[in-house]
């Protein structure tokens, strides 16, 4: 498979296949189309359920919210459609992705998002109250390195980054990099091996 195959690539080279399918995230009936080309194409991911489920959202300060790599967008979405007097906005490198989720925001009635091109913080202009992300593993520990490491300039004061990563997949080193970035890092929730790290930009 070529790394214009999967789900990171910018226009993954895959045979269009649409599917329709619902979920309930946040205690929302939501429906989503996703295609191949994208991750997790045929339900949530289980790690950005437990991502979703284990934010306090009544703690995120004033702002906007930032999910990035949103995919076809059940994270963005999820909070976007709970919180609608709050901002989202949603970045991925894949356009395939984007066209799915700016879809899904369209069906779903979801107006209080802004979905973009960014390739990790390349596009990202804004600080935000809360980054939230699963991120994209099999594109390499650079780029998940860089989507920690470089969120602290991209947060406000008191804002939060939370990610979700399974233990094998290296979550212990990504939450010693948050503890090197901000100065912080708890674990929110363990469950099936997927670790919900948090660090508090706190200054």
């Amino acid at each position: 498979m070529t790394d214009n195959q999967f789900y990171y690539s910018e226009h993954p080279d895959v045979v269009s296949d649409p599917q329709k399918w619902n979920f309930t995230l946040l205690g929302n009936n939501i429906s989503f189309t996703s295609d191949n080309g994208v991750f997790s194409k045929k339900t949530v991911d289980y790690g950005s359920r437990v991502l979703i489920d284990n934010i306090d959202y009544d703690k995120i300060p004033q702002g906007h919210i930032l999910d990035l790599g949103c995919g076809y967008g059940p994270i963005g979405l999820a909070i976007a459609k709970k919180f609608p007097e709050r901002h989202v906005d949603m970045v991925d490198v894949n356009e395939l992705a984007l066209s799915l989720a700016r879809q899904n925001a369209t069906d779903n009635g979801i107006t209080n998002v802004n979905i973009f091109t960014s390739n990790v913080y390349e596009n990202v202009t804004d600080q935000y109250a809360a980054i939230i992300t699963n991120p994209p593993v099999r594109a390499g520990k650079d780029v998940v390195d860089s989507m920690i490491a470089e969120a602290k300039a991209h947060l406000l004061a008191d804002g939060t980054l939370t990610i979700v990563l399974q233990k094998k997949q290296g979550a212990p080193s990504a939450k010693k990099l948050m503890e090197k970035t901000f100065g912080n890092a708890d674990i929110l929730k363990r469950d099936k091996g997927y670790y919900i790290v948090q660090s508090i930009n706190e200054g």
